[in-house]
Parts: structure tokens; sequence; C-alpha cells
């Protein structure tokens, strides 16, 4: 029998136009600013107003089946989630991501208040099947789909949860310097940071890597492949659809294991460059020490300020994390 669950946490973020008028004071001042700069503030008040009207109506109707509160994403980090609780999600796909970090093993709505503005991949449900899909969740009649994390652990005890990606490197453009460890082989490198994916992130910053690369390969690659180095009579290069590229990784998103890339990994007499692609699995993790002074971070899911420090003497653990983000499927 499955156990009778509390209430609804509603999640949702302050939208643009909210975020512009604590920068102004007022909407007068946030219109004033946006028409001066060629901004659409017709547009930015639309999507307010659909966001608003679209978790007002999530709330309204909920309140005949179940307690329900709102919270906005600035209080994630510091909210407990209860395993009694239903999350409803209400806003961007990033939000779920977002989400799913601090509501772990536990069922999470995806909710797009606004079709035609949002892609909507996390987002399978619209704001008038809130009520419905929330009753048969109190019911225990959903079906969730099961994401695989990744997880960075320091050694000072400090931990991250990432849904999508974790960034572990500099603050800001400087390089990143750090000892790697990978498979019993460690080494020092220098780069502008190292990014973890997990199968749910494989298609957005890891793929933009691997989008990275295969583009310099094929600008630097030669057009045509002599069978030995002798037949070189010019360098030639040019973009070719014939070359050989690195396919594209889509990972299932329960997949038991992440991968990581080198950014821009540069080889000097200190730095080396043999280590800058792997997966990491339960058997197979990666292990980080902070060679920076200051400015060393790990962030997760382009969260910048929700961070953890990564300086000298500091140690992370990257690998798979134990909790699954559940998210309710139709």
């Amino acid at each position: 029998m499955k156990q009778q669950k509390e209430r609804v946490i509603i999640v949702t973020a302050k939208t643009r136009l909210q975020q512009l008028k604590k920068k102004f004071n007022t909407i007068a001042q946030t219109k004033f600013y946006l028409k001066n700069m060629g901004g659409d503030f017709e547009e930015l008040e639309e999507e307010h107003l659909n966001l608003n009207r679209s978790v007002e109506k999530a709330q309204r109707e909920l309140r005949s089946i179940a307690k329900s509160k709102i919270i906005t994403k600035e209080y994630l980090p510091n909210y407990i989630f209860s395993d009694q609780d239903i999350v409803v999600v209400i806003g961007q796909d990033g939000l779920v991501a977002n989400t799913a970090k601090y509501a772990t093993d536990i069922p999470i709505i995806g909710v797009n208040p606004e079709p035609s503005r949002y892609d909507g991949i996390l987002l399978p449900f619209q704001i008038n099947e809130v009520n419905h899909i929330v009753e048969k969740a109190l019911q225990g009649n959903i079906q969730t789909k099961s994401v695989t994390m990744a997880e960075a652990n320091l050694n000072n005890g400090q931990r991250l949860l990432a849904f999508n990606d974790l960034f572990i490197g500099p603050q800001t453009h400087r390089s990143a310097r750090y000892n790697l460890t990978f498979k019993n082989k460690t080494e020092s490198q220098s780069s502008s940071g190292i990014i973890v994916s997990t199968g749910a992130g494989s298609t957005g910053w890891l793929s933009s890597l691997i989008n990275m690369a295969n583009g310099i390969s094929n600008a630097f690659a030669p057009k045509t492949r002599p069978t030995s180095f002798s037949k070189i009579k010019k360098s030639s290069f040019s973009i070719s659809e014939n070359e050989p590229h690195i396919q594209s990784q889509r990972l299932e998103w329960d997949t038991d294991k992440l991968m990581f890339i080198v950014r821009e990994p540069f080889l000097s007499r200190t730095s080396k460059i043999g280590i800058t692609v792997g997966t990491i699995s339960n058997k197979e993790k990666l292990s980080i020490e902070s060679m920076m002074s200051e400015g060393g971070v790990i962030f997760s899911d382009g969260i910048e300020n929700d961070f953890l420090s990564f300086n000298s003497g500091t140690i992370a653990h990257i690998g798979i994390a134990k909790e699954r983000a559940e998210l309710v499927i139709k």
C-alpha cells in the first residue's frame, strides 16, 4: 500500500521582469530603462503575467485535494524536503534540474506554464493537468523516470550534487591549476576547468564541447589523407563533411556512468595533457586536488552563485550520487 503524501511544494522562480524591478526599484523605471535600451518590455510583462497566473491557478485548484506551499528558486538550497512531499515545478526546464538536486528520491512534476515559449523537455505537463496528476500522485498511481546524478565530495566534508553537470575550475577567466587522478594515473594540469556530465546533461554542455572539438578537428585536418607522408605536397586545411569526427555522446538518463572533459588543457613543462576525457563509473572515480591559492570553485547546473570553494589543499572526489532524481512522466 502506498504511503499518503502530506503536502505539495510548488517551486517557481522570479521572472526576468521581477529581477529587473529589483534592480531599478519600480516597474516604471524598469520600463523606461528597457525602452531606452531597445528592449521589449511587453514581452517581459507577458512572461511575468503568464507565470504568475499559472502558479495562482495551480495553488487555487490544489486546495481541494492537498495542502500546498510555494517556494522560489533562491530558497532551494536551504529548504528541507520531506519524502512525503510531492514537488510541482512551474517554470523553465532548468528549474527542474535545479530543484532535483535538493528534492532527491521524491516525485517531481514538471509543468510548462507557456508551451509556446519553453521547449519543455523536463516539463511534460501543462497547467490544466496539475490537479489531475497531483491527485494520481497522492494515490501512488504515477510513473517516474529515474535520473542519475553526479556528486562532488570534498575532503573538508562538503558535498554538491548535479542533475546535468559539474564545473570544477576557476571562478574567473584565469587558468585552473590542479592535480588530476584517474585510473591510478596522476598528472598536473592547467586548463580552463573540467566538465563532468550526467546522462541528462549529455546533450547540453558536454555536446557543446564535442561540437567545438569537431569544428577544430575539421578546420585543421588535411582535406585528403595520403597513405604516406612522402605523398604530402602541400598542407591544406578545410572543413569537410567527410572528415572523421567525435560521435555525440547521448547517454541515457538512468545510465550508471558520467563523462568528463578537460577544457582547453595547456601543455607546458609543468602541466600535462595525457588525461583529457574519460568515463566515471562506480568503480572508476575522478579525484582532483586544487593547486589554486584563490578563486577555485565547483558549481553545478550553471548556478555559479551556489558553489563550493576549491582552493589549495582541497581534494574533490567526483562520482555517481546514491540519490536519484525522480521525474514524473505521462
